[in-house]
């Protein structure tokens, strides 16, 4: 190795098994990274939409109910 290489990447003189282990270990380690951001968004968005549902709702109990008003034509009430 060229020696202003030798302070970038150490030598390190593992087994296979622990090389593996290692590899293993970060791959899992970023997995779980991204399982949780994408839940944390997930969320975030089910929280916004909800939200949403909430405000059409009370504006939706506030709207004239047509189909009442003709249901009690018809039925003569």
């Amino acid at each position: 190795m060229q020696p202003e290489f030798r302070e970038i990447i150490p030598e390190v003189n593992l087994p296979a098994t622990e090389t593996f282990q290692l590899y293993q270990t970060t791959q899992d380690f970023y997995q779980e990274v991204t399982y949780r951001e994408e839940f944390k968004n997930y969320c975030q968005w089910y929280y916004m939409i909800a939200e949403q549902h909430q405000q059409e709702l009370q504006k939706m109990r506030g709207d004239l109910n047509i189909f009442g008003f003709f249901s009690q034509l018809i039925n003569g009430k």
